[in-house]
């Protein structure tokens, strides 16, 4: 092998979900650099792959860079994965792929699992462009203001089980009417995809256990219209809680009608 260092591709549930190239890059490197060990190591030990480990996680991520950047330079093999899914998609290793580009050291991705697309290739309108966020932030202003940037376009994002009730209650408060779409246990035994406004998520959540990582679809909820009244849109954006240069930003990205007109119309209703 040229290469020194490889991305890896993990299951993202199902152990069978894995390419028997990503079996023989494992089997073959010196090292296999982990977000955690003892997760690697049940997946590691199904494929009796004897391959040494090392952590490499967001808390050490800058020293170990520099650790594993000192390997490869040694002459050592290493191939980074993180728990479940595609490195460096919501996961460490951009840090290590900068220095890694730096000092010319070559390095090669595998194609595998990916929680993102097992999602949407099951959903209506799975196949509608769409914006990744990785994890929202934690502030509850800053989701809904997301949320309300984004009104004209589906966007993904994953969430914890401890947090997806509080992030739904978020997006109910801007419209309880809001479409989304929410996939968890992907590839598992109880994997389960829910399809419904966010008010109806809410109660089925609320009695329902979460469990693993998971990806929710945000479906656009502002759709332009050939013959629409642009009085009525914007009061119901106002109505929803945007502000006027918020709706603003929605109504000429979306319509033909300027900025003064839509302030005009947002401080007159």
């Amino acid at each position: 092998m040229d290469e020194k260092f490889f991305i890896v591709p993990t299951p993202i549930g199902n152990l069978k979900d894995i390419t028997l190239r990503a079996i023989e890059v494992l089997k073959s490197v010196d090292i296999i650099a982990c977000e955690d060990t003892r997760v690697t190591q049940k997946l590691l030990n199904h494929y009796g792959i004897a391959t040494k480990t090392i952590a490499y996680h967001k808390f050490n991520e800058k020293d170990s860079a520099s650790g594993i950047l000192k390997l490869i330079k040694d002459g050592k093999s290493v191939a980074l994965v993180s728990d479940a899914g595609t490195p460096l998609v919501s996961d460490p290793g951009a840090i290590l792929i900068e220095e890694l580009r730096k000092n010319n050291i070559k390095y090669t991705a595998l194609a595998g699992a990916s929680a993102i697309t097992t999602f949407l290739s099951q959903l209506p309108k799975g196949d509608e462009p769409f914006t990744f966020f990785g994890f929202l932030p934690k502030k509850d202003g800053k989701i809904a203001e997301i949320v309300k940037d984004n009104s004209s376009k589906n966007f993904v994002f994953y969430e914890s089980p401890n947090r997806l009730l509080k992030t739904l209650s978020v997006i109910s408060k801007i419209d309880d009417n809001i479409k989304v779409a929410i996939g968890r246990e992907l590839t598992k035994v109880y994997e389960e995809i829910f399809v419904g406004n966010v008010c109806e998520a809410i109660s089925h959540f609320e009695i329902n256990p979460l469990k693993g990582e998971i990806v929710v679809l945000v479906y656009k909820f502002f759709e332009s219209t050939e013959d629409v009244d642009i009085q009525c849109k914007i009061d119901k954006l106002k109505a929803q809680g945007f502000s006027a240069k918020e709706t603003t930003k929605i109504m000429t990205s979306l319509f033909d009608v300027d900025k003064k007109t839509v302030y005009n119309y947002f401080t007159e209703s």
